[in-house]
């Protein structure tokens, strides 16, 4: 669980800022969730035989006895939300960030508090919504100038009935090589044999290349779905990559999964990931509605804007730095900062503490980042005046006026005002 230090936090904010605006364009509204749920929401909505669930909750009982779990991925709280205040009486397309808790081998871009933003749509059945989700996700890429790093990975895993016949067909065929699949996927033959699939052990996945192929018991109308889907991607010119084996690790998927994958970071790692999960919502004690959604992980994000080489934000400098030398100066330096801040609420002006000579002052004010240093000492207090030094002009290097102290707002305004 990693601290963001002040040097990082201006580019998660930037990040931060990308995505709220980006899907306020497309419709969403924000929804705020508790990172704390009953256990059994997580074990009934994704899974008990889920690695999430089996082995990577943080779980404890609380006074009461019941057992309570930190999030580990946001859907099954937005669909808990969705069912308790009867949202999905009409369509809502929903949007949330922040922490989510695993208790996993941290690894590049993965900690044990990581941070997700979570994307979900509810209410609509047809594949234009599953469509748009993937069409926002790869808007985001480009705003943020990583698309070239990021492959779009598609799979569809049809309906309950597909996956029962594939699941049956799919065991009969690995049986047969028990003894040389590796230890996880035994153990999943008897509880989540499509997680197989996903396996990254390489004789695994030369045994499945002769496997029996999931689309080939695909329903017809989840076919028809996928074949929809892929038509309007293709219309807008986005390019993807069909991958049978793709089947996410969470049981309440169906239809429609996707990935957006990247080796820019070592390992090729998963990014964004999401699709289709229609009972969720009735699993969970709802009404029978269709929804899709996806999360994406912000670390793994944040690396790849810092991947950039030149990062697309850094912390931003002050505008207006205040020199004060003396308990008078000091006083007067506050007041008219105080002043200022009524007429520039979105500059940053920054007012020395501490104390310290003009000469160290000045290197604070220069290390700020500072356009502008503005200087009182007990001259300027005595005759009403005050020093104005451009801190960033070349011409101006040096170079101080002085101004009457009625006259420095103005001045500060008009010169800021300037430089943008």
């Amino acid at each position: 669980m990693n601290d963001i230090l002040p040097e990082e936090t201006p580019l998660w904010q930037y990040l931060e800022q990308q995505v709220r605006l980006l899907l306020g364009s497309y419709g969403y509204s924000e929804i705020r969730l508790p990172l704390v749920e009953q256990t059994e929401l997580f074990s009934r909505g994704i899974g008990e035989v889920t690695d999430i669930v089996e082995k990577e909750m943080y779980s404890f009982p609380d006074r009461n006895g019941d057992s309570l779990s930190l999030r580990p991925e946001g859907t099954a709280g937005c669909v808990r939300a969705v069912c308790q205040h009867s949202l999905a009486t009409v369509v809502q397309k929903l949007w949330y960030s922040g922490p989510m808790f695993r208790y996993e081998r941290p690894q590049k871009g993965r900690q044990r508090q990581f941070h997700q933003v979570g994307v979900e749509a509810f209410g609509i059945e047809s594949a234009d919504i599953d469509a748009e989700l993937i069409l926002l996700s790869a808007r985001l890429w480009k705003n943020l100038g990583i698309d070239g790093q990021l492959e779009l990975q598609l799979n569809t895993i049809g309906s309950a009935e597909t996956r029962t016949a594939y699941r049956a067909a799919l065991v009969e065929y690995l049986r047969d090589f028990e003894g040389v699949l590796d230890e996880d996927s035994v153990r999943r033959l008897d509880t989540n044999p499509l997680r197989i699939l996903d396996s990254k052990n390489r004789s695994t996945q030369r045994l499945l290349d002769n496997a029996p192929a999931l689309l080939d018991y695909l329903d017809t109308s989840s076919a028809e779905h996928f074949q929809q889907l892929q038509e309007l991607l293709r219309a807008v010119g986005l390019d993807f990559t069909l991958n049978q084996r793709l089947v996410r690790g969470l049981d309440y998927y169906n239809r429609t999964v996707f990935e957006w994958v990247t080796d820019a970071l070592g390992a090729q790692g998963t990014v964004c990931a999401g699709g289709r999960y229609d009972s969720l919502v009735q699993q969970l004690g709802g009404k029978a509605t269709p929804a899709a959604g996806f999360a994406m992980g912000m670390e793994r994000l944040v690396l790849l804007l810092q991947g950039l080489g030149d990062a697309p934000v850094t912390a931003n400098p002050a505008d207006v730095y205040f020199v004060a030398a003396g308990e008078g100066a000091q006083k007067l330096a506050f007041q008219i900062a105080e002043q200022l801040r009524d007429q520039l609420p979105e500059r940053q002006l920054l007012v020395h503490c501490g104390g310290g000579s003009f000469k160290s002052q000045m290197k604070k004010a220069d290390k700020s980042g500072a356009s502008l240093a503005v200087i009182l000492g007990d001259q300027e207090v005595s005759d009403g005046t005050a020093g104005l030094k451009k801190m960033r002009h070349a011409d101006a290097q040096g170079r101080q006026q002085t101004l009457l102290q009625s006259e420095l707002a103005g001045q500060i305004c008009e010169l800021l005002k300037q430089e943008g």
